[in-house]
């Protein structure tokens, strides 16, 4: 029996008749027939994406999780971590600051500069007196004078392995060699221990002005320069012997709302 074969040209014609009319249609037709295709095909083509996806999930179960996720405990440590690093980073930065600005200046050529933070301080009638977190692995001994806010504050007076114990120059047992303003005579500061200190011993024939800057004298192996370490608050003469004068320093900064400090270590080895 012979089959009835449809001729090519005759097929090639009717599906560009066919295409022709779907192309000049009007589009209202045209989504007609788009639809009734989804409605016709949804059901197969669901059907396929939905062992398609469970494919992928069994095959990521095998593999294990992509490298790209993380579990919430795991993201929440990496972020307390990042926030920790900023943080550090940002300290670290303001040290180097900090220590730029002192090493830049010709009189501290040679010299080190151990930054430390406070980690508790006393500041009373009977103690003034902070501790740091440096010691002796840091290069810190005894002596050796602290600086804030490029000021003298105080020496240092007993040091351990990682930390030490810092003097003011408010404490009642702190003396440190000064000299002020204007004048050519080498005193001695002593603490009072109410925030501020005294110079001691010096004649009513040298005149002192209230506001006069009182340094810190050089010291071989401890300071090589005079440092500013308060002003004269107040200037009268001693009760007890008039031809001495009264003299009270107040500390060149807030003592009290410091959070670090520095130590001059000179000739670091």
């Amino acid at each position: 029996m012979r089959k009835n074969r449809v001729p090519e040209r005759v097929l090639f014609i009717s599906l560009m008749l066919t295409g022709l009319i779907f192309l000049f249609a009007p589009q209202r037709l045209t989504s007609k027939f788009q639809f009734a295709f989804v409605r016709v095909f949804c059901w197969p083509l669901s059907v396929s994406r939905d062992i398609s996806l469970s494919a992928s999930g069994l095959m990521a179960s095998a593999e294990g999780a992509p490298a790209d996720v993380v579990s919430r405990t795991r993201y929440n440590k990496l972020h307390n971590r990042l926030a920790n690093v900023t943080e550090w980073l940002k300290q670290e930065r303001q040290k180097v600051e900090t220590l730029s600005g002192l090493r830049n200046r010709p009189a501290w050529k040679g010299v080190n500069f151990v930054l430390a933070g406070i980690i508790t301080s006393t500041i009373d009638g009977l103690h003034s007196e902070l501790i740091i977190n440096r010691g002796k692995e840091d290069g810190l001994a005894k002596d050796q004078f602290v600086l804030a806010n490029e000021s003298i504050i105080g020496t240092i007076f007993k040091a351990d392995n990682r930390t030490a114990r810092v003097r003011l120059i408010t404490d009642p047992a702190s003396q440190i060699a000064i000299k002020i303003e204007g004048l050519n005579k080498d005193r001695i500061l002593q603490g009072t221990g109410d925030n501020s200190a005294k110079v001691k011993l010096l004649p009513t024939k040298y005149r002192v002005e209230v506001g006069e800057v009182v340094y810190a004298q050089k010291k071989p192996g401890f300071l090589s320069t005079p440092v500013i370490v308060g002003t004269v608050a107040q200037c009268e003469s001693n009760k007890d012997n008039p031809l001495l004068w009264d003299i009270t320093v107040k500390p060149a900064c807030d003592i009290g709302t410091l959070t670090d400090v520095s130590v001059i270590v000179m000739n670091p080895r």
